[in-house]
């Protein structure tokens, strides 16, 4: 009789533990910062980045900053517009030349919103 109550108790002891751990824990969440589209726009930029990087950024909505959303819309449409995602392979820019210079526009933009609203 012993052993079963303390076979019992230590299941209970870890069951219990496991479920406390599931019950306290949260889902992890992934904030998209001005410094990450910074980073993949300059990336981008510099014909470094590639699509898989590009998508996994640009397609998943920012929830917590209206202002970024906008930038990331705008990103997004600026692939759609411009994007040359066959060419990419070959070492080649991810947008075209217009679509580059909208994107620095963009860039920079983005580092001066920041910058002001650092300070």
């Amino acid at each position: 009789m012993a052993l079963y109550l303390l076979v019992f108790g230590v299941c209970f002891l870890v069951i219990g533990s496991v479920l406390a751990v599931l019950l306290t824990s949260r889902t992890p969440r992934y904030r998209t910062e001005p410094k990450d589209l910074l980073a993949l726009f300059d990336k981008a930029l510099a014909s470094q980045v590639s699509e898989t990087e590009w998508n996994a950024l640009i397609g998943y909505p920012i929830r917590h900053n209206e202002y970024l959303e906008g930038v990331r819309r705008r990103a997004s449409h600026l692939m759609d517009q411009h994007g040359r995602r066959w060419q990419l392979a070959q070492g080649k820019p991810l947008l075209n030349e217009e679509g580059q210079a909208e994107l620095k526009a963009l860039r920079d933009h983005l580092a001066a919103h920041t910058e002001l609203h650092a300070h």
